[in-house]
């Protein structure tokens, strides 16, 4: 293979002739063999786009020639339209805050750029990695807002997932809604209800960590670019500091805004570990909801069995005709993922010291699979899941029937004590409550018609029943 020789400030390196990544690139590949996987490919994208969106700025300011410029404008749109995405070859965890990752786009633009303007690559003699490409800026205001505009891409389809399985459960909770079951706590029978609401609470719930992820995501738009190293802004023009973020906000589509304290949004990632947060919280739902899928659909013929979830696959390479409910399955250890991914993102803005947090290449790394690993979950959950869930009815009030928790619903009627003692006898006797209330003549049989009517058990119910005395 024949190489070029490029030196940084460590020393000298041989470098592919034909790479457009150079000496830092290379070196950072040497040293952070950590995952085995390349950096995430819309964080390459967004970098380009801050990227492009600093030199539009600095041609505009007059610090940077229209030229160099639009080389530089050029190479960044090819990277942003995924060319050379083999020539980013530093791991997606690496030390120094992300310096590899900004170099390694650096070196990558600035030898297209030269390569455009009839240069060689490594000769750096028109466009330099440093001095131009990276001209007003840092590591430290490029890298996390790169990371921000990435979690706000990649966000954006897991909403658009969890809007179509809030849809979906609406859809399952009015089919449902004629179908009495009993509820349950602490798994034992408890009162009775209707399928379709347990499939609307699930809705509920969808909705509500929809709009959580939303208000957490409105972080994301304020960004710390033009604060270079630490926030004071340094090396950079006024017309620079006043126009990159407005410049980057009509090439992203995002409503972004400069932060107010340029140190404080340098140095802090909270706003990273709220979106986290929100991911996490949602992916908890979403387990609980899953666990509550497999017991409603358990057995079928030995379990509650009051629901059933569509067959995908295979659930035994031994026990034929065994059918697993593989689908809450992986959104269960998606769930796990995603609470492990935020400790450890948590963990991550912790660490920051002083003026800057140096792990965010950690955070981004974790963050990013969370929310991608989520919007797949949530895809397969209402395809091969929620879609094709068929409710058993019969089942469903057969168990009903059949429970003493509706012996609660006497309470106000004879008492709980006596209450209880109905339910026991009912446990004991295999004998159903009604039958046993009627046999003590506790109360008549009108009474008991609207007491223990189950449909009017499973919502508010305003009309007078004549009482007994207890």
């Amino acid at each position: 293979m024949k190489t070029r020789t490029e030196a940084d400030s460590i020393g000298e390196l041989e470098v592919p002739e034909e790479a457009y990544y150079g000496v830092q690139s290379l070196r950072a590949k040497e040293n952070f063999q950590i995952t085995g996987h390349a950096m995430n490919e819309v964080f390459i994208q967004n970098l380009a786009r801050v990227k492009k969106a600093a030199a539009i700025t600095n041609r505009n300011a007059f610090t940077l020639e229209a030229g160099l410029a639009e080389a530089i404008i050029r190479a960044c749109d090819e990277v942003i339209k995924g060319r050379f995405a083999e020539e980013f070859i530093v791991d997606a965890i690496q030390g120094g805050a992300g310096t590899s990752a900004n170099m390694n786009m650096n070196e990558v633009l600035a030898n297209r750029a030269n390569e455009l303007l009839g240069g060689r690559k490594g000769g750096y003699t028109r466009v330099h990695p440093n001095d131009h490409v990276n001209m007003a800026q840092s590591t430290n205001d490029v890298i996390p807002t790169a990371g921000k505009l990435t979690v706000l891409a990649l966000t954006r389809p897991l909403l658009t997932e969890l809007e179509r399985l809030e849809h979906a459960l609406y859809r399952k909770a009015i089919a449902f809604d004629d179908i009495l079951k009993m509820g349950r706590t602490q798994l034992q029978d408890a009162v009775p209800m209707r399928l379709g609401q347990t499939f609307h609470s699930y809705t509920s719930m969808v909705a509500r960590d929809k709009k959580r992820i939303e208000h957490a995501m409105e972080e994301m738009y304020t960004v710390n670019l033009g604060a270079t190293a630490i926030g004071s802004a340094i090396n950079v023009s006024p017309a620079y500091l006043s126009n990159v973020v407005p410049t980057l906000a009509k090439l992203t589509g995002f409503p972004l805004k400069q932060a107010e304290d340029l140190f404080d949004a340098t140095e802090n990632l909270d706003g990273f570990v709220a979106v986290s947060g929100a991911i996490k919280a949602c992916a908890v739902n979403l387990s609980k909801m899953c666990n509550d899928l497999r017991l409603l659909s358990s057995g079928p013929r030995t379990g509650l069995g009051e629901i059933n979830l569509p067959a995908k696959q295979n659930g035994s390479s031994i026990m034929p005709g065994k059918v697993n409910p593989v689908i809450p399955e992986v959104v269960t250890q998606v769930s796990f993922m995603i609470i492990g991914h935020d400790m450890t993102i948590t963990m991550a803005a912790e660490a920051g010291q002083m003026e800057l947090n140096a792990f965010e290449p950690v955070l981004f790394y974790h963050l990013f699979e969370s929310i991608t690993a989520l919007t797949g979950a949530v895809n397969t959950l209402v395809d091969n899941c929620i879609e094709g869930i068929t409710a058993n009815k019969e089942r469903c009030e057969s168990l009903m029937e059949s429970s003493a928790g509706i012996s609660t619903a006497l309470c106000p009627y004879i008492g709980y004590k006596k209450a209880a003692e109905i339910a026991k006898k009912a446990l004991t006797t295999g004998k159903s409550v009604r039958e046993l209330v009627l046999a003590e003549k506790l109360l008549t049989e009108k009474q008991l018609k609207t007491i223990l009517d189950p449909y009017a058990m499973t919502q508010p119910v305003y009309e007078s029943v004549e009482k007994t005395a207890i």
